[in-house]
């Protein structure tokens, strides 16, 4: 292998996603189709440019993990049990019927039966990527849509891991006749258990303490590394320990850690590698597209698609529907499944070893794959709007305007200063969620009933994530050197927010107020004012107009330091 055939397949796949996801999102169209075409241009079917697909696929495995980890963190043990009486019969009845339509239908074309349910099974499985992608598009990823699609794809995972210990023992042309199918899922089952049961031991005592360890060395790369290991080595040990796949490992290891008080910190510092690797996976399905099986298998390709946009979401909303959720809900997740998962190539794969389907079966169930992925988000889309026909409760544009609490104060920072405005505000009914780096300081909140997030304000999702999109103030109470730039980001997820930082010295004050700051307060101002107010209390006059005076002093005090800051920059650019 070439020794620059890592750095060439990421930085070409990288570039042409780049390339192709820019011009569709200018069509408008989904960026998804972008990458699609990115995979096919670079892959072994096209002239030009021809990247390793070994490679390729392996960087897209680290998306899917990173992804369903990312999901694993948000998506509470409690919400999976609670969805779980939906999730399961779900799962098992629209693959039951999505496999059996499409085998009646090849069937009818001349395949055996055994292929026909063995490609029905692979295109019964959806894709977790695609589908939080477009979930999260429309804000449904963590609502009551998203929790019940994404424990069915739990399900099916678990599903598709029972089906590929089984298919070498049904199909292998060697295989043993002593060899019991029932004690091969017995086994499946209890790995699967086991290795439930590990993480659960590994999220409420090793991780916690380990985790806790690293972020008292106040090292974001440290922290950001033991994510990292976390999340892949669970996925790895998964995979080579309990034969499961890596992603559903990925999944329970993001449950793990979701429920220490890490959780938000390591969602956010694995944010930037999980979408660069993400769009990798659809670069690699986009290789394994062959165009001229569009003229070598048209009318296969066609059924495939047939049961995969139509039958196959039908299905899924007819299940939701008969075990008792509403129609608008059963809709928006029945279109959800429109489109071929992961798993399904892997099922294939096994397969097409196994010569249970033939090139042609392959061909097909990539084309489908391909084109399904690609039209998923505007099926969605259409899902989405016809639901909120049936239910107004559903909205039906995406960025729908979010209610404003003007009493919800972010506090970042809960040293001395802190303390005296948390205290302060909570005496006065506001709600305060305080963002720290010191681990106790946000254990003892939480304790006491206050919210409190453990997490680097600095990095991009921590505002998010304390809701400073409604939130009517912020407060900066610490002393912070990249203040300004927590100003700007505040400043673009809200733009109405009030802010308020504190700083040490009168000369940052300009810059501060340039970038944002609604108000400004200086230690060596604040000292100077009260020091002027002990002067001028002997004078009873003074004291009647006190606040006034106050507010004189500290105008003229920052608006001097402003017109100095302002006098050094003109300086500075006239040099």
């Amino acid at each position: 292998m070439d020794e620059l055939s890592v750095l060439i397949t990421f930085a070409v796949g990288l570039a042409a996603a780049l390339f192709f996801g820019y011009i569709a999102v200018r069509l408008k169209l989904s960026p998804i189709i972008g990458y699609l075409l990115a995979g096919i241009i670079v892959g072994p079917f096209t002239p030009g440019v021809v990247v390793n697909r070994t490679i390729a696929e392996q960087f897209a495995e680290i998306g899917v993990i990173l992804l369903l980890f990312g999901i694993g963190l948000r998506f509470h043990l409690r919400e999976l049990i609670a969805v779980w009486r939906l999730a399961v019969p779900g799962a098992l009845i629209q693959s039951t019927l999505s496999t059996s339509a499409l085998a009646v239908l090849l069937h009818f074309m001349g395949w055996d039966w055994a292929s026909g349910f063995i490609l029905g099974m692979a295109i019964s499985v959806a894709s977790t990527v695609v589908m939080a992608m477009v979930l999260t598009e429309w804000h449904d990823l963590h609502a009551k849509i998203g929790h019940i699609a994404i424990g069915w794809t739990v399900v099916e995972d678990i599903l598709t891991v029972a089906l590929l210990l089984l298919l070498p023992i049904i199909f292998s042309p060697d295989r043993s006749m002593d060899q019991n199918i029932g004690a091969v899922l017995g086994l499946a089952g209890i790995k699967i258990i086991g290795l439930v049961a590990i993480v659960v031991v590994l999220g409420k005592w090793v991780i916690p303490w380990a985790l806790e360890r690293i972020a008292k060395t106040r090292s974001r790369e440290l922290f950001t590394l033991a994510v990292l290991v976390l999340a892949v080595g669970i996925a790895v040990g998964s995979a080579k320990l309990f034969g499961v796949s890596m992603a559903l490992g990925a999944f329970l290891a993001g449950l793990a850690v979701g429920r220490s008080e890490f959780a938000a910190r390591a969602g956010i510092d694995a944010l930037p590698m999980r979408d660069a690797f993400a769009v990798l996976f659809f670069v690699s399905v986009g290789m394994l597209f062959d165009p001229l099986s569009l003229i070598q298998v048209p009318f296969v390709i066609a059924t495939v698609l047939l049961v995969v946009v139509i039958i196959k979401p039908l299905a899924a909303a007819l299940t939701v529907r008969m075990l008792g959720q509403p129609l608008a809900a059963a809709i928006p997740i029945g279109a959800a499944f429109s489109q071929v998962g992961e798993f399904s190539f892997i099922l294939g794969t096994v397969a097409l070893q196994l010569k249970i389907i033939n090139d042609a079966g392959w061909n097909a169930l990539v084309a489908a794959s391909i084109i399904s992925i690609a039209l998923n988000p505007y099926v969605y889309r259409w899902a989405r709007r016809l639901s909120s026909k049936t239910n107004k409760a559903l909205p039906v544009v995406k960025s729908q305007p979010q209610t404003v609490n003007p009493s919800h104060c972010i506090l970042i920072g809960y040293g001395p200063i802190g303390q005296i405005v948390h205290n302060l505000l909570t005496e006065r009914g506001n709600e305060i969620t305080v963002i720290d780096l010191n681990l106790k300081s946000v254990r003892q909140l939480n304790a006491q009933g206050y919210k409190a997030i453990y997490g680097d304000v600095l990095r991009p999702g921590t505002l998010e994530d304390a809701g400073i999109a409604t939130a009517g103030s912020l407060i900066i109470s610490t002393d912070i050197e990249d203040a300004s730039e927590i100003i700007k980001n505040a400043r673009l997820l809200n733009p109405d927010l009030q802010i308020m930082v504190r700083c040490a010295h009168l000369r940052d004050a300009a810059a501060l107020r340039q970038a944002g700051a609604t108000v400004v307060a200086a230690g060596e101002a604040e000292v100077g004012v009260a020091l002027s107010e002990v002067v001028t209390a002997a004078d009873q006059m003074a004291c009647v107009m006190a606040a006034e005076h106050r507010e004189t002093v500290r105008r003229i005090l920052y608006d001097k330091a402003f017109q100095q800051n302002e006098t050094v920059s003109k300086k500075t650019r006239k040099k």
